[in-house]
């Protein structure tokens, strides 16, 4: 007969197996599916998210955790963590019916579909309904969840376990005013640099080629992934072996795509360097989004926008885009390294990056916490972005219709993005400690290493600690701000 661990193990790979198809039914919904189709694979993936639910709430799934937590595995075993996050992830899972479960499924699919129209059409009207359905239910999924201090909490515990809306407030009011600080610098710096410097005629095909061969460069494996196209760049894992890489593309600004693609690798490097063996168990998953996207910004900014990574690829972007040949390396790292003001995050400079995610975290928290209502989002959103970056905003597709994540229900999201940052930059400091001749590596173009110890710190790690323990563990301290504002302050104000 199998032990309790065991029957564990078998039903969260079976779980696993259920989660895969889903992930793809979604990677095509955002990518090849017909718009007819849409209903059809809203009913698909409620049912699906609701069966996996339902396996893994059975009472027997609580059982077994309960027998498991009694077998004295040693607390630094795989099979120790495993059962710790299986406790948690049950405790939470139990407290939501499954008819909700479901019900949000299909809510956040048709929603992704009335987002894509309305982006299209700039016209928020389009959304809002949708959206409102899903703020009722994270607020009703919420209740279910339970918290001490704000209902954005619980949310919050679904992406980022431990963290807390109070503590990333107080990060905030002291990221804030060091990002004022180093902004003012930055733009007389920038200045000088005409704002389509990089502008010109890049095919597409020669985009998807250079995108192809840096992200095998810095150690994507295309045997087990690929790239398409879709509205909002994302990667999206089907399996220990299958990891897809999306991206957008703009004729006249390759680095819209260039820089998609590094960022997506540095999630799809995180997804393919879990252990496929614990596949489907909580040390085979990856710990957070906020150790998630620590992973894509290293990729996109530390490496991609330094000016000794240019200095080794402009030979080869020259190659792709001969007009480039025009431009010094140090005048192409000048412009993509541009610091303005701008409406669309994904596209923003890095020290205007986290004041859009301040002001996405301050409107989620007002939503969820009833202080601002869904149809005020808009005049909301455009009066506190030209008070955060003196622009005004005249289309809604330039505003609140930019992102994907509310038409996916996925609130409380969003801080990650900046806790990214803040590890990424922290990581990158440590790695350099441990490796002083990572700087000439990574100028001569070799990224083995600095892979090498992403995977033996972040990656092989899993789930084995909460986000803050992996963060000491990998650099000797829980996450600061201090290393993000300094690798700012020294490279655009120093």
């Amino acid at each position: 007969m199998l032990t309790p661990y065991r029957k564990l193990t078998k039903r969260a790979k079976e779980i696993a197996l259920v989660a895969s198809a889903s992930e793809l039914l979604s990677w095509d919904l955002e990518t090849y599916l017909p718009p007819k189709g849409v209903a059809f694979r809203a009913d698909q993936l409620a049912h699906l998210s609701g069966h996996t639910h339902r396996l893994f709430t059975a009472k027997n799934v609580g059982d077994w955790i309960s027998a498991c937590e009694q077998s004295g595995f040693p607390a630094d075993s795989d099979e120790a963590a495993n059962v710790r996050q299986w406790r948690r992830i049950y405790d939470r899972a139990t407290k939501l019916p499954t008819s909700l479960v479901e019900k949000f499924q299909r809510v956040q699919t048709h929603a992704r579909e009335a987002w894509r129209q309305a982006r299209q059409l700039s016209d928020f009207s389009r959304f809002k309904p949708h959206l409102a359905k899903l703020i009722d239910l994270n607020r009703r999924m919420a209740d279910c969840w339970g918290f001490q201090e704000s209902p954005y909490d619980a949310l919050m515990d679904g992406h980022e376990p431990g963290a807390r809306a109070s503590q990333v407030r107080a990060l905030f009011v002291e990221l804030r005013p060091a990002i004022a600080s180093i902004l003012g610098p930055a733009l007389e710096r920038s200045a000088r640099i005409p704002r389509d410097f990089l502008l010109g005629n890049y095919p597409i095909p020669a985009q998807q080629a250079l995108n192809r061969e840096v992200a095998t460069a810095i150690g994507f494996d295309f045997d087990a992934g690929r790239i398409d196209t879709t509205t909002h760049p994302f990667c999206s894992t089907m399996g220990p072996a299958d990891c897809r890489l999306t991206t957008r593309y703009n004729e006249r600004d390759f680095t819209q795509s260039f820089f998609g693609i590094l960022h997506e690798a540095g999630h799809g490097l995180y997804e393919q360097g879990l252990r496929a063996e614990h596949y489907g168990t909580p040390v085979g998953s990856a710990a957070s989004l906020g150790i998630h996207e620590s992973q894509s910004r290293l990729w996109e900014n530390h490496v991609g926008r330094s000016p000794a990574f240019w200095a080794h690829w402009h030979p080869a972007v020259s190659r792709h885009f001969p007009e480039l040949k025009r431009c010094s390396p140090e005048q192409v790292a000048a412009a993509v390294n541009r610091v303005a003001p701008s409406f669309i995050r994904v596209e923003a400079d890095q020290v205007t990056y986290d004041l859009h995610i301040i002001l996405r975290f301050e409107i989620e928290l007002k939503l969820i916490e009833g202080q601002l209502a869904v149809a005020d989002i808009p005049a909301c959103w455009n009066e506190e972005f030209e008070k955060m970056a003196g622009l005004k905003v005249t289309k809604d597709s330039d505003g609140c219709l930019q992102d994907i994540h509310w038409s996916s229900g996925t609130l409380g999201y969003f801080p990650t993005y900046t806790l990214g940052n803040l590890n990424a930059a922290q990581l990158m400091h440590r790695a350099a400690l441990d490796q002083p001749a990572l700087e000439s590596e990574l100028a001569r173009g070799q990224y083995g290493n600095l892979l090498s110890w992403l995977r033996e710190k972040v990656h092989s790690r899993g789930q084995k600690w909460l986000p803050q323990e992996l963060m000491q563990s990998a650099t000797g301290e829980p996450t600061r701000s201090h290393y993000h504002v300094e690798y700012l302050r020294r490279k655009f104000a120093g």
